[in-house]
């Protein structure tokens, strides 16, 4: 188990009452962001951070081929959530950037160095050489054709997976899609259409390894 300690420092002003956590020996916020009054220590508290046991997962092994992500900060998300969901690798295709970025560790939090990964300029070569090697391939994308994600979870094959999450503007690639055995979408209620890509890849990274087992043990089909 490791602990970190932080201060809560607030504005006095009235007009103003900013109010944020710093850590315990950092002299930051010692005058108001926010208006410039100093700022006074309400609080002290400490996150434990408790080494939990490992979690079996009961789908498939899964791999992900992330197609020409723009967003630094959206790659490194999506490291750290392999990490958690325990996705086996990432293949990172044209622009998607790799751990070599500087700015990358501010979201991915040391998951890059857990997380293997390979580097693509051609993310249909890619996908190709996945199918190649016995996977299916299982793309997060809002066409015509898609199916639930979690029906398609629920029924997940024992072969390996790799889940394909495309550009935050135009989507997967459609020489990738044409590889893919699956299009798949999450269900939106709200005037918007699609996620965000490190969030989305988060609900189907999480959904494809934990759903089997949760429909096993409840006792329904997953035929």
């Amino acid at each position: 188990m490791s602990e970190s300690t932080f201060i809560v420092r607030q504005c006095p002003e009235p007009t103003c009452r900013f109010r944020f956590p710093v850590k315990l020996d950092s002299s930051l916020g010692e005058a108001c962001p926010h208006c410039g009054a100093p700022t006074e220590v309400v609080s002290v508290h400490t996150n434990h951070q408790v080494d939990h046991l490992p979690v079996r997962a009961e789908g498939p092994v899964v791999e992900a081929l992330l197609d020409n992500i723009r967003s630094v900060y959206n790659v490194g998300s999506i490291f750290r959530t392999a990490d958690g969901a325990g996705i086996a690798h990432l293949h990172l295709c044209g622009i998607s950037t790799n751990p070599n970025h500087p700015q990358l560790a501010k979201t991915s939090l040391g998951a890059e160095i857990s997380i293997p990964w390979t580097q693509y300029k051609n993310g249909v070569d890619a996908a190709a050489g996945l199918k190649q090697r016995g996977f299916q391939l299982w793309a997060i994308e809002g066409s015509p054709n898609a199916q639930p994600l979690v029906e398609a979870a629920a029924a997940a094959p024992s072969q390996p997976i790799a889940l394909v999450m495309g550009n935050e503007i135009s989507g997967v690639d459609p020489g990738i899609v044409a590889l893919c055995d699956r299009t798949l979408w999450i269900p939106m209620q709200g005037q918007k259409q699609s996620l965000n890509v490190a969030v989305a890849f988060g609900i189907a990274a999480y959904i494809i390894r934990h759903i089997p087992g949760i429909v096993g043990s409840s006792g329904g089909s997953t035929k």
